[in-house]
């Protein structure tokens, strides 16, 4: 079982394997015993460690940091033999006296931590999920700068090292409550996804998190919806997709998470004949009830001409990857404030529906990824707190509200809370969030 302080001891004995392997001119004068330091320094290479996860792909990122370690400390230990080599405190000729054999021991030293470094740098290159282009890319521009790329590794031994923890203790705690079935609700649960995306088959709009619920026992259905139109033309195309969910199961209702606009069509499909009956729950996450102020600033600023040149390139492709009739401008103009307002007053909560809502906060633009690190300076300005698109006042809807964020300078986006980067967030674990969120809806009886 994977325990990261016996794996931390069992990398410190092998660096201490690596590091006779690698100083055989120096240990041969010390010790008969190398030819037996090098057969181990080959099995290290295969097996950099005992101490394994679950899952293959765990086992081969703890394997390849695992060597990783071994090589940083090692290698550190071959510079401090190095230094000492220009003494007698080694107990054999220090450089003065023979520096070719301190030229073919550096040489031998060189290769073989080569050897160590690239077989657990390989590792973790094709098999961390959480390591991402950009860090990816850094590793491979600074890997020749010294110091920096030390600096570098140490960030991906890191990274990949929390990686390992967390993949393998949610595998465990999936495991001790599988028998309870803790998402396993009364009604099925349908994601609806936000503007300008769509339910693809090979990318999922909400990443990790239909899987983590799935594996403690929830029927997921997505909205299958256009990426982008008005919220009457999706409010209906949803309220069709109930219907059919409805039919197909027999489960008579459904609970609705819904994502950013997505809130919205689902608030107006709610209006629609024989909806609301078929709906226990709607729990929107980043909606803008209340609209972006800075939606509208914009739509008034920028001329028209632009505007419709933008909708139209967005259209003709959205078009081609399946939407029957994308309306970019009509999505963007029900997102501002002023359309909200009305919508609010024309559209009042329908009775024997449970509503409840989640936002978060993005603490700075730099805890965000593109584009949201640009649009959160926008949304400041108009809104105040938001996390990269809405603001925190825009959230709240229904019965209960639930705001998110972590401490520190990164905070939790709009994507973050679809699990759009699969990214691990310290002290946010959006999968066990929504596995919770549903444990309740189960407990509450829907």
């Amino acid at each position: 079982m994977y325990n990261k302080f016996l794996y931390i001891i069992n990398c410190l004995l092998y660096a201490f394997i690596i590091l006779i392997a690698s100083n055989f001119f120096f240990v041969k004068k010390i010790t008969g015993l190398y030819w037996v330091f090098l057969l181990l320094y080959v099995a290290v290479n295969f097996f950099p460690t005992w101490i394994l996860p679950r899952t293959k792909r765990l086992r081969t990122c703890a394997r390849g940091n695992a060597l990783l370690l071994e090589f940083l400390c090692s290698a550190a230990l071959c510079v401090l033999l190095f230094l000492l080599s220009f003494t007698n405190l080694l107990g054999a000729e220090n450089i003065f006296q023979n520096p070719k054999f301190w030229i073919i021991n550096t040489l031998t030293a060189i290769l073989l931590e080569a050897i160590v470094f690239w077989n657990g740098m390989l590792r973790i290159f094709f098999s961390s999920k959480q390591l991402g282009v950009r860090t990816r890319i850094l590793a491979v521009l600074c890997g020749m700068i010294p110091i920096v790329h030390l600096f570098v590794l140490g960030k991906m031994i890191r990274l990949v090292s929390d990686e390992i923890a967390l993949e393998n203790q949610k595998i465990i705690t999936d495991e001790q409550r599988h028998a309870q079935q803790i998402c396993a609700t009364k009604y099925p649960i349908l994601m609806v996804h936000g503007v300008f995306f769509r339910d693809f088959r090979y990318f999922n709009y909400w990443g990790r998190i239909p899987k983590a619920l799935e594996d403690n026992g929830a029927r997921i259905f997505y909205g299958e919806h256009q990426s982008a139109a008005s919220v009457e033309t999706s409010g209906h195309e949803i309220a069709e997709r109930i219907l059919n969910i409805v039919a197909e199961t027999g489960c008579d209702k459904v609970n609705i998470i819904a994502h950013s606009k997505g809130g919205l069509d689902c608030r107006y499909a709610l209006h629609l004949p024989s909806i609301a009956e078929h709906v226990a729950t709607l729990t929107t996450v980043s909606t803008p009830h209340r609209g972006c102020e800075f939606a509208d600033y914009l739509l008034t600023r920028i001329p028209q001409a632009e505007q419709h040149a933008v909708a139209k390139t967005y259209n003709a492709a959205l078009l081609k990857l399946g939407d029957p009739n994308p309306d970019f401008l009509a999505a963007v103009r029900n997102l501002t404030a002023s359309y909200c307002k009305e919508f609010n007053d024309k559209y009042p909560d329908a009775a024997g529906v449970l509503y409840q809502s989640v936002g978060s906060n993005l603490n700075k633009a730099g805890g965000g990824r593109f584009p949201l690190n640009f649009t959160y300076h926008l949304a400041r300005h108009f809104d105040g707190v938001n996390d990269g698109l809405v603001s925190e006042k825009s959230f709240p809807w229904g019965e209960t509200f639930q705001m998110l964020t972590v401490n520190g300078t990164r905070g939790i986006s709009h994507g973050d809370m679809i699990d759009l980067n699969r990214e691990n967030i310290p002290e946010f674990d959006v999968r066990e969030f929504y596995v919770q969120l549903v444990a309740k809806l189960k407990q509450s009886g829907y």
